[in-house]
């Protein structure tokens, strides 16, 4: 069933709000005595498209319901969660765009004093694991109320997970936020039915039929479904935990996944197969419902970080079939990429150029999960339904994937071309490995769509730990350097990429850092932010960082994964990637003697770090009283620009 031809609630003739309500007042101006559904989420009210909040909130008001929002309560008592009202359907509960510990902790569990998705970046406006919090504060506002769960942070924790912040395996948040149905990934079709199914009577706990959803079940119940290991026994057992993340993402592709149950105490959570991905049409009548594009009122014009960010930017694809290990965005969106028309892409830049204030000409980005996946999919659909494989790209690029980049070069070339627009540039990170097979897309790229800098994520350089994050090995990012390099010298433009690296990943030893060490130091690179490695739930390198094991290898014997785990070597291997940092010498040296590498010590070319050590930096000052150097050297050389990480797929940098 089509997600728009649906008949319509009665509600409907309420018409749309400017803004969805938050507030009382703002309902009795629209004429409602109740909202439908009211959503309750971590982040602040922006009311557009890369808010998770806006996209559910404007589509069930197209299905003709009312929606109300509460988002960053106080969440002490459950006077806050009173303030629309008891919902006449349910309870929508989310984090927010993400993770709430992966939003609130650095990968040394430190707490962050700041929060991209809150006015004025203010840190401390969600409480830890908001799911759970906000499930409870709901049920103390209206007990009768149904809760349904959904965003990232109830996806990803779906079932029993390791909870890095805790290291402890958790039970799935269905069951600690005791909430009715959660709803998994991209959730337009499960929202879309279960808001039309409450309204016909029908309690969401009892929906577990549809695709994308986890819910209860009594042991034994209904049909067949592949039986994961209990919580009980994952809790309790590395080995199991690994053979359930195995399970679980082989049951990924929606062509043929199973469903499956794991035991929690007397009860199954049941999962259903994944969502049908949207069609094209699909997704571009989500993206063409009426947002504001701009925050709610309310903040009276305070600066929300991650939308000043995005306000001029536009999704053109959702999903990931790259698969790396470490990456929460294909957990949470799935394998299959969805692609919006070129005229429901150009239609939005012009709404940017006509309505969002402040805009100069610039498009941001075009992007999405990866920039360059545009209409890329499986040449045959009936291949596609039956394969599973965890990655298109990985060991190799697989045979049946149409890796053309014409579709996206065209694109390009006319959302350049319309009237208002000076530049457009792409912000969003991309597949070098798919883009060496177009050097005509790498060449467009280069000369109209890079601000000077390209971000691009090679993650390592040795092969051990790039096979386990199922990333292509260095030689292609060098392929990659050259045509960026030659393409920018015939465009007469100064550009530099900045490509992301991790510290500590599942996998990787001391020598694999310092052989990474060695690599920048040959290519003059220098990082500014480093990114280490945060097991972020429900992974495949989370799996082995909590198991040991490899959950794609055999688990009893073959699969053993060594992993920095204590805290010292962790910031080692942060440090060999800033290994230009005085504060970081001490440590490196001490290391490098220890490895048996102090050969690498001294003031040469071929030297890691130098014997000495600046005044004021690490844990000595008299050496570098005695060379007479007051500071350490210039981080960044005026040719080169810093070497930045990012956070996006790891879950942050600490």
């Amino acid at each position: 069933m089509s997600l728009f031809s649906h008949r319509k609630h009665w509600a409907h003739r309420f018409g749309t709000a400017p803004f969805l309500p938050m507030s009382r007042e703002e309902m009795d101006a629209l004429g409602w005595d109740a909202c439908d559904v009211i959503l309750v989420t971590g982040d602040a009210y922006v009311d557009h498209p890369s808010f998770g909040m806006a996209i559910v909130g404007r589509l069930l008001e197209a299905q003709g319901f009312r929606v109300g929002i509460i988002a960053q309560p106080e969440w002490t008592d459950a006077g806050p969660f009173k303030a629309l009202g008891k919902p006449a359907l349910f309870f929508g509960v989310t984090a927010g765009n993400m993770d709430s510990m992966v939003n609130r902790y650095t990968s040394d569990r430190r707490l962050r004093h700041n929060d991209g998705y809150t006015p004025d970046g203010a840190g401390g406006r969600r409480p830890d694991r908001a799911v759970i919090v906000y499930a409870q504060r709901c049920r103390e506002a209206y007990r009768e109320a149904p809760v349904v769960l959904g965003g990232i942070e109830a996806s990803l924790r779906r079932v029993a997970h390791y909870d890095y912040w805790s290291d402890t395996v958790r039970r799935s948040v269905l069951v600690d936020a005791k909430a009715d149905l959660l709803v998994y990934g991209n959730a337009e079709r499960a929202i879309v039915d279960i808001a039309h199914r409450a309204a016909r009577g029908e309690h969401p706990r009892d929906m577990t039929d549809l695709r994308g959803v986890a819910g209860f079940r009594s042991p034994g119940s209904g049909e067949d479904a592949l039986r994961l290991p209990s919580f009980e026994q994952v809790r309790n057992d590395p080995v199991l935990y690994a053979q359930a993340s195995r399970a679980l993402h082989l049951e990924s592709n929606p062509g043929n996944a199973r469903a499956m149950a794991q035991r929690h105490g007397d009860r199954d959570v049941w999962l259903s197969p994944p969502p049908i991905p949207l069609t094209t049409a699909e997704m571009d009548g989500v993206y063409a419902l009426p947002y504001a594009r701009a925050p709610h009122p309310t903040y009276a014009g305070a600066p929300i970080p991650a939308w000043e960010m995005i306000r001029f930017s536009v999704n053109i694809v959702r999903g990931c079939f790259g698969g790396c290990a470490f990456c929460s965005i294909t957990e949470h969106e799935g394998r299959v990429t969805q692609s919006r028309s070129e005229e429901s892409i150009l239609r939005e830049i012009e709404d940017i150029r006509d309505k969002v204030a402040g805009f100069t000409g610039v498009i941001s980005d075009l992007g999405g999960p990866t920039a360059n996946m545009y209409r890329m999919n499986c040449r045959d659909p009936a291949v596609q339904a039956v394969c599973r494989r965890l990655s298109c790209v990985h060991p190799t690029i697989c045979t049946n994937l149409d890796t053309r980049h014409e579709p996206l070069i065209g694109l390009y070339r006319k959302a350049r071309a319309l009237p208002g627009v000076k530049r457009v540039l792409i912000a969003s990170g991309l597949r070098y490995d798919l883009a060496v097979r177009s050097p005509a897309y790498v060449r467009e790229l280069v000369s109209h769509h890079v601000g000077g800098y390209l971000k691009i994520a090679p993650e390592h350089t040795e092969s051990g730990p790039l096979a386990l994050m199922m990333k292509p090995g260095i030689a292609v990012y060098d392929r990659f350097k050259s045509l960026f390099e030659r393409f920018s010298r015939e465009a007469g433009k100064e550009q530099y990429l900045v490509p992301y690296f991790i510290a500590a990943h599942p996998g990787t030893t001391d020598e694999d850092m310092l052989n990474l060490a060695l690599w920048l130091k040959r290519n003059d690179l220098r990082a500014d932010q480093v990114q280490a490695f945060l097991p972020s739930p429900m992974s495949l390198s989370t799996a082995m960082y909590h198991s040991g094991c490899n959950p794609l290898a055999p688990v009893r014997g073959n699969g053993t994964v060594v992993t920095a785990k204590g805290l010292r070597q962790r910031r080692l291997h942060k440090a060999f990637l800033r290994y230009h940092d005085a504060e970081n010498w001490p440590m490196l040296r001490e290391a490098l003697k220890a490895m048996g590498r102090a050969d690498l010590i001294g003031s040469g070319k071929r030297h890691l770090v130098p014997a000495w050590q600046p005044a004021g930096t690490g844990r000595a000052g008299g050496e570098g009283a005695r060379f007479g150097r007051k500071h350490g050297p210039r981080t960044t050389p005026p040719s080169r620009p810093p070497l930045r990480g990012g956070g996006a797929k790891s879950g942050g940098n600490a």
